[in-house]
């Protein structure tokens, strides 16, 4: 697994995100049996650059804490039977899946962590969690999706010892 990180905002986050953020993301991958060596993108940013992203792709002019950009139109959540049949969804240098990008605004994390009353490590994780999950085609448009996504955040964060 390869994760591209870019550092993009001068407010330091104060923990481990690379290694934090690693763990997450293979976490998941291994719940969701991905059966592929995979690409992931992360950037880390602040609320200015966010509400911009957020405003561009979104049309929502607010400044929010992760923003997913799914590579692969999943048409049923981590069904990898989509990418066997279509080299363009793989890295022709590294044959890793090419899953997209997250952006977590390091400000919110911050301001949730304390919101949530946890820590930032916590809060930090839990976005990467969240986001994976939409790499991998997971949704929380409707209460049941929302239900999903809410228990397979929370067993990935369990399972690595990372609690509230």
């Amino acid at each position: 697994m390869t994760l591209q990180i870019d550092y993009e905002t001068d407010r330091e986050i104060g923990i481990e995100y690379e290694e934090l953020a690693k763990k997450v993301v293979q976490k998941v991958l291994d719940m969701e049996g991905c059966p592929y060596d995979a690409q992931v993108n992360l950037v880390l940013t602040d609320n200015e650059e966010i509400q911009r992203v957020n405003t561009e792709f979104r049309e929502i002019a607010a400044p929010t804490d992760v923003l997913s950009f799914p590579m692969i139109p999943f048409e049923t959540p981590a069904d990898y039977a989509i990418v066997e049949e279509d080299e363009s969804y793989f890295d022709l240098d590294t044959d890793e899946l090419l899953l997209g990008d997250i952006m977590i605004s390091v400000d919110k994390v911050f301001a949730q962590a304390e919101e949530y009353g946890h820590s930032v490590t916590r809060e930090f994780c839990f976005l990467v969690a969240h986001s994976m999950l939409h790499l991998l085609g997971y949704d929380h448009m409707t209460p049941e999706e929302a239900v999903v996504m809410e228990n397979k955040q929370r067993t990935a964060l369990d399972e690595l010892g990372i609690t509230r």
